[in-house]
Formats: C-alpha cells, sequence, structure tokens
C-alpha cells in the first residue's frame, strides 16, 4: 500500500538529498543479507522499507494537520445535505457477512 500524496516523488526522480545513517555490524549485515535476497541494492532496500514505514506511520496518524481553508472546506462538506446513495443503500440492505457466523 503506497501513501500518495503531493510530496510523494516518482520512482524515477533522480536522488539529490542526502542521509547519514549509523548502525551495529550485526545491523549492517541483516540489512545487507536482506537488500541481496530481495535483488536490490542496499540503497534502494533501505529506502524501502524506510518509505513503506514512514507512510504507513503517516496513514496510522490519528491527529491531522489541515489548513484553515483545508478545514473550512471540511466544515462545508459536513454542513451540505446528504444525498441520495443507491449503492450504500444497497450495502446496508444486506446482512453484514459476520453476522450468520
Amino acid at each position: 500500500m503506497s501513501l500518495q500524496t503531493e510530496t510523494a516523488l516518482p520512482k524515477a526522480a533522480p536522488r539529490s538529498a542526502r542521509l547519514g545513517l549509523r548502525t551495529t555490524p550485526e545491523q549492517e549485515t541483516v540489512l545487507r543479507r536482506a537488500a541481496e535476497v530481495s535483488h536490490k541494492s542496499l540503497t534502494d532496500f533501505i529506502l524501502d522499507a524506510a518509505c513503506e514505514a514512514a507512510e504507513q506511520t503517516l496513514l496510522d496518524q490519528r491527529l491531522f494537520i489541515v489548513s484553515g481553508s483545508q478545514y473550512q472546506a471540511l466544515l462545508d462538506m459536513l454542513d451540505r445535505p446528504e444525498s441520495d446513495n443507491a449503492g450504500l443503500a444497497a450495502l446496508f440492505s444486506r446482512p453484514a457477512p459476520w453476522a450468520n457466523r
């Protein structure tokens, strides 16, 4: 699962930022072995794993920080009268799959 945001870079984007990383010898060995069995360079393996963890962390956020205009847009949406949604009505008319267990 990938978080698609305005700041997400395409895979082909050139890398210009540098990050430093210090590990124990044991951590380095594990990372190198995992990269090798994944058929990735050490850099690609670490970046992929770190970005996946970062995206999951962001998706798990409970507090969302938005601009004033984004917050107002949400309030405006919530204040609008509801509209008919045939698909949603059909979904709720069926029994829940776990109800028959």
